[in-house]
């Protein structure tokens, strides 16, 4: 992460135990492109993280982050709306194999409990993060700036006294 950049341990927690991920990046004319990542992995303290993407569903945003290199994704708790932002600049992408399976599985555990949280049934998560392996792409990031982004007066403002 950039110098002076730092993840909270609670929001570090909180994103490891698989919650909502949207992954956002932008095109050439800044045209942003959005979609929900089917899991995620938080390595090192924040300092790595891995979101896997469905292609079919993110064709426009996996041409955006290979030509721009730009990320930003926010994990949000649907029960209680604490969310935090990362951004980067650069991403490493590969296709996700069998050593990505528990990630995944283990990623939907905590979703279906989030969703049934705020009333709706385990199978709403399961149909939202559904995947063939073979179509899902791991995009990996070093965070170079975290944002508080839970709904409040804080909310927008720089984790770690960043700029």
């Amino acid at each position: 992460m950039a110098a002076g950049a730092h993840i909270p341990k609670e929001l570090l927690a909180m994103m490891a135990r698989g919650v909502s991920v949207i992954v956002g990046s932008r095109d050439a004319q800044l045209r942003p492109s959005i979609m929900r990542a089917v899991g995620s992995r938080i390595e090192s303290d924040g300092q790595q993280v891995t979101v896997y993407l469905a292609r079919r569903q993110s064709r426009q945003l996996l041409e955006d982050l290979a030509a721009s290199g730009q990320i930003a994704a926010v994990f949000s708790e649907p029960s209680t709306h604490r969310s935090v932002q990362l951004k980067a600049s650069r991403v490493e992408m590969r296709p996700a194999t069998a050593e990505d399976e528990p990630v995944l599985a283990a990623y939907l555990r905590p979703m279906e409990a989030e969703i049934a949280s705020v009333g709706f049934p385990a199978h709403v998560a399961r149909t939202m993060l559904a995947h063939q392996l073979e179509d899902v792409v791991a995009v990996r990031f070093t965070p170079e700036q975290a944002f508080e982004q839970t709904p409040g007066p804080r909310a927008g403002a720089a984790l770690g006294g960043q700029e």
